[in-house]
């Protein structure tokens, strides 16, 4: 007969290799968005064609796998083995070499390319009056569940062999041992213990970790802005709004004149639909009425600068005080795109903050990206590099990362 103890390390056993599965699942679901967000989006969308081709369907024009991770790693040294496609694909897009990105393993890519796989197509966009979409990846939920479930059927076949086992003991004749009621077993409230120690240490652990952390908060803001129909629709450029991200440490909100230098002739919104994160159609056009009375403003009259009052907008984005951040030291000195660190703008039209902003994050980054030496007179000081560069010490497709710069030291963010 199987004892008590053996049957608890067993469901011990499988419940700590289910919680640990749907933890690694859940952080795999999460971890092709982020690589693609850091290492692609700058120069690629999924379904359409930007700097660099779409990304969707990759695998089919690059059917053999190893030639894609060379590709992603190294074109440069790609396209001298003379391959076909790649050379082609080099032509059609008049020569621009592609980023190279020694840095992401064979797995990395391959989670970039699973993500990519998730991503709908324009055409899959909720119609007017639909429900908002289920929020992706996340089944943490779903095997917390599962793993009640399995605990449960365990703890009813464990009281099954009990009562089976008292009975046999009767048919025999022996000695009965006396039966000790659930809540006294040494057996179920060590597990129950275990259980509960770990799901608690997981959940405090990760609560500690995410505090002063806000990824994904998206307040209602005053006026429905959406950087959808701004920066991707109408193409307008984030500098124009947000000048000081060029010029200083912040990336300034636009003042109510910035909003106006087109709003004085553009009153009404003529765009396609647009919707709240709950599936409620805007208006538009009363959207634009709501900036008019913050800027004092009459259609058909002049405007006078002097009447404005400045919209609260809810601030998004908030480094703790102790962190140093220099947006013109990233935007112009470091040539990042903002849609590294904010995620594809372009295609938000209520925004969120699209990257958790820890240091690890942060850290990361300064490992993996390459700074451009060349024609870049801000690190014209780094004259030993630029010699190693010239004279081959230093391979030029791998590069310079911001970390040999000195990007991952604690007094460059902290002091």
């Amino acid at each position: 007969m199987i004892s008590y103890r053996s049957i608890a390390k067993t469901l011990l056993l499988s419940t700590l290799l289910l919680l640990g599965s749907s933890f690694a699942m859940n952080i795999a679901a999460q971890d092709g968005k982020t690589l693609f967000s850091t290492n692609c989006a700058a120069c690629h969308a999924v379904h359409k064609r930007s700097t660099g081709p779409a990304l969707a369907g990759v695998e089919d024009r690059w059917p053999d796998k190893a030639k894609l991770h060379a590709w992603v790693k190294n074109s440069a040294a790609f396209l001298k083995t003379g391959d076909v496609y790649a050379n082609n694909l080099y032509n059609e897009y008049n020569k621009t070499a592609m980023n190279q990105f020694p840095g992401l393993s064979d797995k990395d890519i391959d989670a970039i390319v699973a993500y990519i796989k998730t991503v709908p197509a324009p055409g899959a966009d909720k119609p007017a009056g639909s429900a908002v979409p289920a929020p992706e990846g996340d089944n943490t939920l779903l095997f917390g569940v599962l793993t009640l479930v399995l605990a449960v059927v365990a703890l009813i076949l464990l009281r099954v062999n009990g009562n089976l086992r008292k009975l046999s003991i009767e048919r025999t004749g022996e000695a009965s041992e006396e039966d000790i009621p659930f809540w006294k077993h040494k057996s179920y409230i060590a597990l129950i213990a275990v259980v509960l120690f770990i799901a608690g240490g997981y959940l405090t652990t990760k609560g500690a970790m995410g505090l002063g952390r806000s990824q994904n908060y998206q307040p209602v803001q005053p006026i429905y802005y959406s950087h959808k129909v701004h920066a991707g629709t109408n193409q307008i450029n984030c500098l124009y709004c947000h000048g000081g991200a060029q010029e200083g440490k912040h990336s300034n909100i636009p003042s109510v004149n910035i909003c106006m230098n087109c709003h004085m002739n553009i009153n009404e919104y003529k765009g396609e639909k647009i919707y709240t994160e709950e599936g409620v159609e805007v208006d538009g056009t009363k959207e634009i009425q709501k900036l008019y009375k913050y800027a004092g403003f009459t259609v058909g009259k002049p405007f006078d600068a002097s009447k404005a009052s400045p919209i609260e907008w809810t601030r998004i984005h908030n480094l703790p005080d102790h962190v140093y951040f220099n947006h013109s030291q990233h935007v112009k000195a470091g040539k990042v795109q903002c849609q590294t660190c904010h995620g594809d703008i372009t295609k938000m039209d209520e925004v969120k903050q699209f990257a958790d902003l820890s240091m690890g994050w942060c850290i990361n980054c300064h490992r993996e990206t390459k700074v451009q030496f060349k024609d870049n007179g801000f690190y014209s000081i780094y004259e030993k590099f630029h010699q190693d560069l010239k004279s081959g010490k230093i391979d030029s497709t791998k590069g310079i990362t911001v970390e040999k710069i000195g990007g991952t030291e604690c007094q460059k963010c902290h002091y």
